[in-house]
């Protein structure tokens, strides 16, 4: 693998340069990006995959929705539809995407809105709502968001920051100083001193940007089909436990899962998977299967999205299915003053 990356080297030196030159079109003027009166949050990464941009998403969502109108603005991943349109609870994720849906299910009082084109969709949400959040959107420069996050996993803190296809990211690691914050994600909920200055020290923050960290938090297994919620802690050794996941970095979750000390068997599928009836069958026959009588299907929130395909139905109905949800954590050290400057920045702009 190492060797294949120093193969696709130069091709990320072309890649690099096209994003650099993307970039200088964009600040000069070149491109053209807009602005808004509306309060507009960007939440991104610089590397492909799972930085947790859901979580932190839900964590704003939960710290503004009581007082203020929010609205999520995402580009809906993986839909079959085209165009503006506004999530409903009752669409697909072939309709809308996975995270779209997800947010609209969790909270069904906020608008969500999908649309490629992210000026558009602002212009159609900016007279009946005080803050859009854009999902996945640091790349997109046509839109000047008012505060941009940019997130940091620190379970990949190590990997080289190097652009696609030898590395892993979008864009030039430079490209973080167009963020306001950086927030490294999926740190340990007790981190020392020392790792903390070390994770600071790999993302190099500029001098006008602020570092935050957050964890993850586990709640109670929810049963998908039947039977009551579980504490996660009611798992033990004696279980097997069939993980099925379609997310870009399921570790956190197999560490936390692993805590329990039960068997994994884990079903491990790409970020958006169309899940199909092959894929569930398979599984649904494995675990009918096995002769151990304390078994559980584990599989996340984003997963259940998809789950809930009509073409998957009737496959694992009659099975223990439970989803796992998480939400995101400012560190207690941290937690008062990145809520301060989120609120702060909404209320100056009303």
């Amino acid at each position: 693998m190492q060797y294949l990356r120093l193969f696709l080297l130069p091709f990320s030196c072309l890649y690099g340069l096209i994003g650099i030159i993307r970039n200088f079109a964009y600040q000069t003027g070149l491109f053209s990006s807009r602005r808004f009166d509306v309060s507009v949050i960007s939440i991104g990464n610089l590397a492909i995959g799972g930085a947790g941009k859901s979580p932190m998403a839900e964590y704003i969502i939960r710290l503004l929705s009581k007082k203020y109108r929010v609205a999520v603005l995402s580009r809906g991943y993986g839909r079959t539809t085209k165009g503006y349109r506004l999530v409903s609870s009752d669409d697909s994720t072939l309709q809308v995407g996975d995270e779209p849906l997800q947010f609209k299910k969790k909270f069904p009082a906020i608008t969500v809105a999908v649309c490629e084109k992210r000026v558009y969709g602002i212009e159609q949400l900016q007279d009946n709502h005080d803050v859009i959040i854009l999902d996945d959107a640091f790349q997109h420069r046509a839109v000047v968001p008012g505060l941009s996050l940019l997130l940091f996993d620190y379970t990949s803190l190590d990997s080289p920051f190097i652009v696609l296809p030898a590395g892993n990211l979008r864009e030039p690691f430079m490209g973080r100083k167009r963020a306001d914050i950086l927030v490294i994600t999926k740190s340990p909920e007790a981190i020392s001193d020392e790792d903390r200055k070390r994770a600071i020290n790999r993302v190099k923050p500029f001098q006008h940007q602020q570092v935050f960290f957050s964890y993850l938090k586990y709640g109670d297994l929810l049963p998908l089909y039947h039977g009551d919620n579980m504490a996660l802690a009611s798992l033990d050794n004696s279980y097997t436990i069939y993980l099925l996941t379609g997310i870009a970095n399921p570790m956190p979750l197999l560490d936390k899962l692993a805590s329990v000390r039960g068997k994994i068997r884990h079903y491990d599928y790409p970020d958006h998977h169309p899940f199909s009836r092959k894929n569930i069958s398979k599984l649904a026959e494995d675990f009918s299967m096995d002769a151990g009588h304390r078994k559980i299907i584990i599989t996340t929130e984003k997963d259940v999205q998809r789950l809930r395909s009509v073409s998957l139905h009737g496959i694992l109905e009659e099975l223990p299915v439970y989803c796992i949800p998480i939400h995101a954590e400012i560190h207690p050290i941290d937690n008062e003053y990145f809520n301060s400057i989120i609120r702060k920045y909404v209320k100056q702009h009303l």
